[in-house]
């Protein structure tokens, strides 16, 4: 199903932006696993809006709650564990305008050609929102890699500016998580120039990804570079991803592409950490693509559900740059990916 991903660790989100709750049902988790809720309610607060000028300002405390597949300690049953946030600052009048018109950039007009309804206020499964109840799974997911696996996200660029150092804990405690200590005031007027002209930006997101053990993922169709590929690609907003070199690889001969090895390990590491679809034990290095916030209140050309011409100015409450929140969702969908992985890999070797 759509709304369903994992193998093993098997992930099915639920809710709408504007409906009462969203969250996710979590299958798979073993039994005996205990669960942090402090741990838990840290990573959904840095997803959660209304944290600065750089995100949207919907207050929402994305108070996380487990209704099922714990006990009175809060240790997995290895039922299935359903986790859900209440929504509690929804503005459906912001999108009365809209009613009958398609916003460009946003998921309306496919939504509505593929279910025949109307588009829900905010966008319902479509928005943003939704990835909330990934973080939540996700991080349960960190919870069953352990320790050792370490995920990381910064930006690397922003608007056209684009960080020259990587600086993870600058960026860990920078509003826009940008890397780069120098070009961070640059970066930021650069989001606040697009929100004041009612705009917005997009930005590039790298993962690092330290401590996975040699020999995840599969050899054919389930990739681990794919299936990583496919979970932050399912995020709206992102638009392209490579691993490691990339988009450098065509530049490159086979003897610079190739990470060559020796007694101490391999040399280099352009391949991402991922070669044949399967782990290496170097770091899995990703960079993500992300787009501008459509929502934006400059006029756009659009059409009615009838399809009358029609002028769009979206109102409401949006981030003008998107990036920063979105890095948060695909460390949790890389877990979420990890960790499917290492439970199926459990399975193959006694």
């Amino acid at each position: 199903m759509s709304s369903s991903t994992g193998t093993i660790f098997r992930v099915t989100t639920f809710g709408e932006s504007h409906g009462a709750a969203l969250g996710a049902v979590v299958d798979g988790v073993p039994a005996g696993l205990k669960i942090d809720m402090a741990f838990l309610q840290q990573h959904m607060n840095r997803r959660r809006p209304g944290t600065s000028k750089f995100v949207s300002p919907r207050k929402e405390p994305d108070k996380l709650e487990i209704l099922s597949g714990v006990d009175s300690q809060c240790v997995t049953l290895g039922t299935p564990l359903t986790l859900i946030v209440r929504n509690t600052d929804v503005h459906s009048e912001d999108y009365a305008s809209l009613r009958n018109t398609y916003r460009p950039g946003h998921a309306d007009f496919t939504y509505h050609k593929k279910y025949g309804v109307a588009p829900q206020p905010g966008g319902g499964r479509s928005s943003g929102r939704e990835t909330l109840a990934r973080v939540a799974a996700g991080t349960i997911a960190r919870l069953i890699l352990g320790e050792q696996v370490k995920i990381f996200s910064y930006c690397t660029a922003i608007s056209g500016v684009v960080a020259k150092v990587t600086d993870i804990p600058f960026a860990e405690m920078h509003p826009l998580r940008f890397a780069d200590p120098a070009l961070a005031a640059k970066a930021e007027q650069a989001v606040l120039a697009a929100n004041k002209e009612g705009n917005s930006v997009g930005g590039i997101i790298e993962l690092l990804i330290c401590g996975v053990p040699a020999g995840l993922g599969e050899p054919v169709f389930e990739k681990l570079d794919a299936a990583l590929a496919g979970a932050v690609m399912s995020i709206g907003a992102v638009k392209g991803i490579e691993f490691g070199a990339g988009f450098r690889f065509p530049e490159m001969t086979g003897q610079q592409a190739n990470d060559q090895m020796s007694p101490d390990g391999f040399e280099s590491n352009n391949a991402g950490g991922i070669i044949g679809g399967i782990s290496t034990g170097q770091n899995i290095i990703m960079r993500l693509a992300v787009k501008p916030t459509p929502s934006i209140a400059v006029p756009q050309k659009s059409i009615t559900f009838d399809g009358k011409a029609a002028t769009v100015t979206t109102t409401g409450r949006h981030d003008p740059c998107v990036a920063p929140r979105v890095a948060i969702v695909a460390e949790a969908m890389a877990a979420i990916v990890l960790a499917d992985a290492l439970l199926c890999q459990k399975t193959r070797i006694l």
